[in-house]
């Protein structure tokens, strides 16, 4: 999640310029891969000319809200131009008050990222100075150490942006090369003055989306892989429980083409081409002796699935569609200018708004959060059936090793009966945090901040569930690896039994009652690792053929 730069790779370039930076731009250069990011020439000009008309405005003694005046609900109480830049630096201070654990390095490198191209779109009237340094900060992984809690997602996010302003300016407490230290001295080091903020140049990096569109982007990009991960468990549990492929025909989906629904279904067809373990509805039908003019008989073999394979497509399609829709208002977000007051360099006027306020991606991941937890539970039912002889189609108690009755492990063993038990509390508790966190606005600052987004909470809930829906899908994989072993893994498909080899390559099959923890830790570093991830990938998904 926090990778280092190979000092020794060539990195690639950025150039932002307000309007065209990309969800997957924000992940590769939060992964700290070394991207050398930078402004085009016409940014720097934007930049430049809205500063210029800032300090104009300033010098005719225009009131300019958080500039010559106080800000929220102090916005009545003006101020001479020679106290502005001094409101900056109080501004920065008095929203120091963060609490909670430090954001992920990741977070705060994607949370940069979006801030610079913000402020590049040249609507914000920041000086030059300021994006050079957040540029520098981007390059040299100097990283603010920023609490998590404390923004409400409206005037942005305040709180954990003024850590970033802070360091800006040199103050406060940076991550550099695997230590904390303090701001000012690495500044030093690389021979950078401090940065002596002007008017408006701290309300520019608070007043923004930028914390929140950073938690967003990369749950994102963490909730496109859980479908794809997800995908990959289905097709392991079909094989597992010996069950029917006909589910996954392109002909049901075409009937109902939600297109991730259609992707969904693809996937876990192409996962299953070559199985000798899941069979197609026709061979299951043929299983079973005809009727032979008798009026009733009980099948020997089930031509359905339970809903939590054969429904699969239609309960990760919804992930699918979800991400795919709010990657739409994550990008709008990441490349608006959403900070208070803009200056419109063309009518040499000033606006003052609320393009702060962090709606949309509090809406998107609060939907976000739901299809993914949706996952927990879809991959915990088809736990329960693996592991219970009712249901599993002849293995196993528990995918306990077999054994006889004469053998002295008769009756000792449980198997993956606690590992069930772990994966729904861990499922409960997925679901559990899925209430919509935007509906509970809170009525802050004096009442002029009396309906805020909640945003960031939400944004910050959605990776909390994305990592719990991670330990689910380890304990799924770990059982799944233990149940194929009993039914046969020499017959699953090519690509599963890639997957299959992987798993083992990490955990040993469980012939006898021990402790999983391990295990589960294992597989949670190989999910993270990608390996799998690539493995699931499926190739480009055909579109639906059906007419309208």
């Amino acid at each position: 999640m926090n990778a280092r730069p190979d000092p020794d790779s060539t990195p690639d370039t950025l150039a932002i310029d307000g309007a065209s930076l990309t969800v997957e731009d924000v992940v590769r250069v939060a992964g700290g891969t070394g991207t050398v990011v930078t402004l085009t020439p016409a940014s720097r000009r934007a930049v430049a000319a809205s500063r210029e008309l800032k300090l104009s405005l300033i010098a005719a003694g225009t009131p300019i809200y958080g500039v010559t005046t106080g800000f929220g609900d102090s916005v009545g109480r003006h101020i001479s131009p020679a106290k502005a830049a001094e409101l900056q630096r109080n501004m920065v201070e008095f929203h120091r008050n963060g609490t909670g654990p430090s954001t992920p390095d990741d977070v705060v490198r994607a949370t940069l990222l979006v801030r610079v191209n913000c402020l590049a779109l040249g609507s914000s009237g920041v000086s030059p100075a300021v994006v050079d340094r957040l540029l520098d900060m981007i390059e040299h992984d100097i990283l603010p150490v920023i609490p998590q809690r404390g923004s409400v997602g409206a005037s942005g996010d305040l709180v954990p942006l003024s850590y970033v302003a802070s360091a800006v300016v040199g103050h406060g407490t940076v991550r550099h090369r695997g230590r904390e230290t303090d701001a000012a001295t690495v500044f030093a080091e690389l021979g950078r003055p401090p940065v002596v903020l002007e008017a408006k140049d701290a309300l520019a990096m608070l007043n923004g989306t930028s914390f929140t569109a950073a938690w967003s982007a990369l749950a994102l990009a963490r909730a496109a892989r859980t479908a794809r991960l997800a995908e990959l468990g289905t097709a392991l549990a079909v094989q597992a429980l010996a069950g029917n492929r006909g589910p996954f025909e392109a002909f049901i989906h075409d009937q109902k083409p939600h297109p991730g629904q259609v992707a969904s279904a693809t996937a876990i067809r192409r996962l299953l081409h070559g199985s000798r373990l899941a069979s197609s509805h026709t061979e299951i039908v043929e299983r079973n002796d005809s009727l032979d003019g008798r009026g009733y008989q009980e099948l020997s073999s089930r031509i359905q699935d339970r809903y939590s394979i054969r429904c699969a497509p239609h309960i990760v399609g919804i992930l699918r569609d979800t991400v795919e829709w709010a990657q739409r208002w994550v990008t709008t977000e990441i490349n608006s200018a959403n900070d208070n007051p803009l200056f419109d360099v063309v009518n040499q006027t000033v606006h003052s708004g609320g393009n702060f306020y962090a709606g949309h991606l509090g809406q998107a991941m609060d939907a976000l959060r739901t299809a993914v937890a949706n996952i927990a539970d879809l991959l915990d039912r088809q736990l329960e059936l693996v592991v219970d002889e009712k249901f599993n189609n002849g293995l196993t108690a528990n995918l306990i090793a077999p054994v006889t009755a004469e053998e002295h492990d008769a009756g000792l063993h449980h198997g993956f009966k606690g590992m069930q038990i772990a994966c729904s509390s861990i499922t409960a508790e997925a679901l559990h945090a899925c209430m919509p966190t935007s509906v509970f606005s809170r009525s802050t600052e004096a009442h002029n901040q009396d309906k805020v987004s909640m945003a960031p909470i939400s944004a910050r809930g959605t990776h909390t569930v994305l990592g719990l829906v991670d330990e689910v899908l380890a304990i799924h994989l770990v059982a799944m690896g233990q149940a194929l072993d009993l039914r046969g893994a020499t017959r699953l498909s090519p690509r599963t039994a890639v997957a299959h080899r992987l798993l083992r390559e990490r955990v040993p099959f469980a012939d006898r009652d021990r402790r999983m923890d391990n295990d589960i830790a294992a597989v949670i570093e190989l999910i993270s690792s990608g390996v799998l991830d690539a493995q699931a990938a499926a190739p480009t998904v055909r579109r639906s053929r059906r007419r309208t």
